[in-house]
């Protein structure tokens, strides 16, 4: 069986694509259809493994989660990860193909890659009942449109009716959703079916002469409008929404907080940001991205984040004055944990002889006995595994197991006095355990290369428990199981865009008939 299908567009990047396909996907799986996600090309440093070991988008895994299937490779043939203002690494079928600058890809590459893109769609449109398509940006990006393989050309291959989505709370809905259509041919502009207003703030009576007006306008209609969710704790696919992160006020020290106050350094190339999410909703915690070295004086505990450039962001770093504030905070009782990229930079040297980041080696920061050289294969592998006693921080934990995956390049050895921080077994591999990161003398210091790591309840809770130990907080009163309530955000994310849109007029251009499976969903 060959799958219908429904396809996403925006009026530009961050309207609300990624989540109303997510939405989309838990609303057709409720309903008892076999749904997946597809983005044929995605551009974003935050990205997950799959569990056979492909790197995809991190839109398209929170996509496949609301669909309720294990994330496929397929979702997400071609991931594109900026390493600069024009070049970036292309991920292929979740492996690194080539690093290029901006203008070879656009006219050179794109084409050779549609053929791939075409084989992922087809292969999981004849598996599924319904695959929900995400366009990237707009589609009226007229200088690109030639080489477009994610919008209006993607529609087209799958027959995909289209839904353009508009953010009403950035300002110019109706000239961004009047103007994207009038950008579009005669042909592009018959695919798309109607618009949705997104992020809605107030009265809605107010809006409806301007809705109106579109309609007439466009000849369209619209399928919803969809209120503000602002709380919401689902991942952002990229810096666009990094600053609305950072909302945790400090005025005083750690120890004089009753608050576990966790920095992270917010590099220049942060990938997988992420990563903390979990952390951050923790009522014990108050979690800041930081750039000031100054702000750490206030912090217990310092993370260095993942980093698609890490010589560049150490070298950044470096130039800012963490180096000596980072020294500052260790000897002073302190606490930081280094997160792939960032337990790199925690060593003593990065070399580079393949020139993957970097043509030069860079002087690590010097808080644990490795090093670490960049090669050209990229390790992309879920993994799981057990930290060394007596636990973290030097504070004796009840549970040593971990979860998580490695996306990174390079190879990491160990030097004299070095112990690493786990052993761990990677996915699909023969069951023997390799070791994983490092821990320094005094146990104040420990690094991984596992994303994803803090999403385990057990060990997150661990580590708030051991963290707030050695830094003497009183062990915290309140502690929260993130993957129940991840389900619960999907859940209120659906049920949202059920209320709002005309799902039975949806399900008709997908040429299905609409009836929920959950009660909490259906419209009222």
């Amino acid at each position: 069986m060959t799958a219908r299908s429904i396809m996403v567009l925006g009026t530009s990047s961050h309207v609300g694509k990624s989540l109303t396909a997510a939405a989309l996907c838990r609303i057709f799986a409720r309903a008892g259809y076999r749904v997946a996600p597809f983005k044929s090309q995605n551009m974003s440093l935050n990205s997950a493994a799959t569990p056979d070991g492909y790197e995809i988008g991190r839109a398209q895994a929170l996509q496949a989660e609301a669909a309720g299937i294990p994330a496929s490779v397929h979702m997400n043939p071609i991931l594109i990860k900026p390493s600069g203002d024009t070049s970036s690494q292309i991920v292929v079928r979740g492996k690194v193909w080539r690093n290029l600058d901006a203008r070879t890809y656009h006219e050179h590459r794109t084409m050779t890659l549609l053929p791939i893109v075409e084989e992922s769609y087809r292969e999981l449109a004849s598996v599924n009942d319904v695959i929900v398509l995400e366009g990237a940006g707009s589609p009226a990006e007229i200088n690109l449109k030639h080489s477009d393989i994610v919008n209006m050309r993607m529609a087209k291959i799958a027959e995909a009716p289209c839904l353009l989505v508009g953010d009403i709370d950035r300002g110019g809905v109706f000239a961004s959703l009047l103007g994207t259509c009038e950008l579009l041919d005669e042909e592009e502009r018959r695919y798309i079916h109607g618009f949705i207003v997104n992020k809605f703030r107030g009265d809605q009576s107010l809006l409806m002469p301007g809705i109106q007006m579109m309609e007439k306008r466009l000849g369209k209609p619209c399928f919803g409008v969809v209120p503000y969710l602002g709380e919401l704790l689902l991942d952002e696919e990229d810096s666009v929404g990094f600053g609305n992160r950072d909302t945790a006020k400090w005025t005083s020290p750690q120890t004089n907080s009753a608050k576990l106050q966790i920095a992270v350094i917010a590099f220049p190339s942060i990938s997988n940001f992420t990563d903390f999410d979990s952390l951050r909703e923790e009522p014990s915690v108050s979690l800041r991205y930081i750039r000031d070295p100054k702000e750490l004086r206030l912090a217990g505990v310092v993370i260095l984040p993942g980093s698609k450039q890490t010589a560049d962001d150490l070298i950044w770093m470096r130039a800012q004055g963490f180096e000596q504030a980072l020294h500052r905070h260790v000897h002073s009782g302190g606490l930081v944990v280094g997160i792939c990229g960032g337990f790199q930079m925690l060593g003593m040297e990065i070399r580079d002889p393949h020139g993957v980041e970097n043509i030069a080696n860079e002087r690590g920061l010097g808080l644990l006995p490795i090093r670490t050289t960049m090669t050209r294969d990229k390790v992309t592998v879920p993994a799981r595994g057990r930290y060394e006693k007596p636990g973290l921080f030097g504070v004796e934990t009840n549970d040593a197991e971990i979860r998580g995956y490695e996306i990174h390049m390079g190879e990491t050895e160990y030097l004299a006095g070095a112990s690493n921080f786990a052993s761990i077994i990677r996915e699909n591999d023969t069951g023997s355990t390799v070791p994983d990161g490092c821990v320094s003398a005094d146990k104040h210091v420990f690094g991984t290369y596992l994303h994803g790591i803090f999403d385990q309840d057990a060990f997150r809770h661990a580590f708030l428990c051991a963290a707030r130990t050695a830094l003497h907080l009183p062990s915290p009163t309140n502690l929260i199981a993130w993957s129940e309530r991840r389900e619960e955000q999907l859940d209120m994310l659906a049920d949202t865009f059920t209320r709002a849109l005309d799902l039975e007029a949806i399900f008709g251009l997908v040429g299905l008939p609409f009836h929920s499976m959950h009660d909490e969903g259906k419209r009222s």
